[in-house]
């Protein structure tokens, strides 16, 4: 064998001297023969295949690529078979691979694939495969690939059924791992035929087949481009329900209901429960997608056993977006596909499924943190504890230190641990920060520090200051970001929901507030802020979050050099009356000749997330007046109460509720009895007509004082 070996490499090595030296045509043509048979058969190695390139390079094969007549008594095809089997071989070399020489061959190697496949070209179109493969494993192979048109040729060559269809479907599927919204947009009808394909054979399959599509079926389940949409994606996703719904409803072993628990929690990243259909069939199908993912969820993490876990950490992630699917399901109101009872039985029985995940994060030790399973296990139990604050609340207490020291350890660390999580429910951006497990828990945490217990551990355990930081990190996420209006981002959201949770610990802990470094850092980031982010209106519930907060931290921290009359203060203060001034105008009132006081356009489609703040805000800004000398004479300046004093007296008394005039009241006494200027303003104005007539006896009582 060795003799035949040395045999063969002698030749082909005499075939490359003669390629060098080939005088004519019919030389070269005769040793590349041989030299390409050789390489058929497997005897090139490394050093070898770079002997040849270096023989002949790129261009060779090129020619032969574009060359007309072969010999006589050749095949039509057979220049062409032979330049595509050297430049598979040379793909071997990932470096070739991505050359520009083998990338612009590519609608080459897409018009061979579409080319009818005479029984002597299958080694043709092997070595196109070869290619394409090499290529998808290069840095600009998979751009180019797509942009190529090989997206296309791909699903035609797959729907043709031919002999290379499987390696079609292998080929498709790794390009949609590394490039599926760049591939869903420009060939979506394409793929969609694929979908179509696979989606009815999935339904008619009767025997482990069914199961195998289950693996395959979710990398044409796109998150970029929801299938819903689209009238024929809404059918290949109602006849993946349909036979989801046979397999799930039947007796099952481990193997199959993995795969088949897999597709499912695809299918609801992508496109939540809209391709599960209403009625009873529906909600019964959703309750069992939620049960099965508990009854997994609770025999894998209640007694965990290490081996087995790790073989069962991905099916338990695809459980966990079930879950967190169920959570939302359980509280929707309008148009809810469960009943009631339903609701209640699944409570229940997710809540026995947290009490699993918290028991397996109990046991986790801190060489483990980096696994990707644990960010999705704290992902979704942070899901839990934002909607569901009365049940599990001891054994979440208990966890909270773990928590809070989980959260901060990826945070400081910027750890890649969020390489593998579930994705977002109804999502439309990319993944948090690599480092973000604090975003999920902001919500839960939001809930917990109105409470005593849980607010006591979280401040034992440093979480101020670590939300602080992240407010900061977050805050430059935000001013990074485009200043036109967009959806609501998760920043934008986090820093929100931070905003929620400090305010809670300035009202429970003023204590904590006045001795904690953390809140004066806070404020000077909320002093800089509110004045940026006032003037973007796509940014009003914030901006009323931070006008808030600001106001009631002032209030606790009066003594604050930075608000002693500091340029930053006066900024502050000045968008905050901008704020409050701003909220309500007068409107023509249907039911009368008179005018009434409404929201103004502006503050409308806001006003139910922001009316609480804004009343928040009016009673911080009256506590505000009397501990800054120099705020009153801003008021003045902002004329505030000159534009008050109007539309109070152009409004129908009757179009104020009691609130609305407390409100007013509580601002207009504490600038009356601070300053006599304003005093002035508000009498000159009629104010004591207008007190009287609204009902303000406090403001009545403090005009008239001498």
């Amino acid at each position: 064998m060795a003799s035949d070996s040395g045999d063969g490499h002698a030749t082909l090595k005499r075939c490359l001297g003669v390629l060098r030296d080939a005088r004519n045509d019919s030389e070269q043509f005769a040793a590349l023969l041989l030299v390409t048979k050789a390489v058929r058969a497997g005897e090139v190695d490394a050093k070898t295949r770079r002997q040849i390139f270096d023989a002949i390079g790129f261009t060779f094969p090129t020619r032969l690529l574009i060359s007309g007549q072969p010999p006589p008594g050749c095949p039509p095809h057979t220049f062409r078979a032979l330049g595509l089997t050297l430049l598979a071989c040379f793909c071997t070399d990932p470096e070739l691979a991505g050359h520009s020489q083998v990338l612009n061959k590519i609608p080459t190697f897409n018009e061979v694939l579409l080319s009818p496949c005479p029984p002597d070209c299958t080694s043709m179109v092997d070595d196109v495969y070869q290619c394409l493969s090499a290529v998808l494993a290069t840095a600009r192979g998979p751009r180019e690939l797509v942009a190529k048109g090989t997206v296309s040729a791909l699903c035609q060559a797959y729907l043709s059924g031919d002999h290379s269809s499987d390696r079609a479907l292998t080929l498709l599927l790794g390009l949609l791992a590394v490039a599926e919204a760049r591939c869903w947009q420009r060939d979506a009808p394409q793929l969609l035929a694929v979908l179509s394909k696979l989606s009815g054979d999935f339904l008619k399959a009767e025997d482990m087949t069914k199961f195998e599509l289950c693996e395959v079926l979710p990398h044409f389940i796109p998150l970029s481009a929801p299938l819903t949409r689209d009238s024929q994606g809404s059918e290949c996703l109602h006849r993946v329900y349909k036979g989801l719904a046979d397999i799930l409803g039947s007796k099952l072993s481990q193997s199959q209901r993995d795969p088949a628990l897999k597709l499912t929690a695809s299918l609801v990243q992508a496109c939540g429960v809209e391709w599960i259909p209403a009625g009873s069939a529906g909600s019964k199908f959703l309750a069992l997608l939620v049960n099965l993912a508990c009854v997994e969820v609770r025999l894998t993490l209640e007694e965990p056993d290490p081996v087995e876990l790790e073989g069962k950490k991905e099916v338990v992630t695809a459980c966990y977006v079930l879950m967190e699917m169920g959570i939302q399901e359980c509280l929707r109101e309008e148009n809810p596909l469960l009943d009631e009872v339903q609701k209640m039985q699944l409570m229940r029985i997710m809540e026995e499924a947290f009490g699993a995940v918290i028991f397996y994060l109990r046991q986790v030790k801190q060489e483990d943190l980096q696994d990707p399973f644990i960010f999705a296990s704290v992902r979704v139990l942070g899901a839990w504890m934002a909607e569901e604050t009365s049940s599990l609340k001891q054994e979440i207490c208990e966890l909270l230190p773990f928590l809070v020291h989980y959260a901060r350890k990826l945070f400081k660390e910027g750890s890649p641990a969020v390489s593998l999580p579930q994705a977002e429910l109804g999502s439309t951006e990319g993944p948090a920060l690599p480092q973000d497990a604090l975003r999920f828990l902001l919500p839960g945490f939001c809930h917990l520090t109105a409470e005593d217990r849980p607010r006591a551990i979280l401040v034992s355990q440093g979480a101020p200051a670590l939300l602080c930081e992240y407010f900061l990190h977050q805050w430059e996420v935000l001013s990074s970001e485009p200043a036109a209006p967009a959806p609501l981002t998760s920043t934008e959201m986090s820093l929100q929901t931070l905003c929620g949770i400090f305010l809670n610990l300035v009202v429970t802990a003023p204590d904590l507030v006045r001795r904690d470094k953390t809140f004066s850092s806070l404020l000077d980031v909320l002093l800089k802020s509110l004045p940026l982010l006032l003037p973007q209106e796509h940014h009003l519930v914030l901006a009323a979050n931070v006008a808030t907060l600001g106001l009631m931290l002032a209030r606790i921290l009066s003594d604050s050099a930075a608000l002693q009359g500091t340029q930053s203060a006066k900024e502050f203060f000045g968008a905050t009356l901008r704020f409050l001034s701003q909220a309500h105008t007068a409107q023509a009132d249907p039911s009368s000749d008179s005018l009434a006081l409404a929201v103004s356009p502006a503050y409308t489609s806001a006003w139910d997330d922001i009316q609480e703040l804004w009343f928040l805000g009016m009673q911080a800004l009256a506590g505000c007046i009397p501990l800054f000398p120099w705020l009153a004479p801003a008021v003045l300046r902002a004329r505030w109460l000159e534009g008050l004093s109007e539309l109070l007296s152009r409004v129908s008394p009757a179009s104020l509720d009691f609130e609305l005039i407390s409100a007013f009241q509580g601002v207009l006494v504490a600038l009356a009895r601070a300053s006599e200027p304003c005093r002035d303003v508000i009498l000159a104005h009629h104010g004591t007509e207008w007190a009287n007539l609204y009902g303000m006896a406090a403001l009545e009582q403090c005009l008239a004082e001498q």
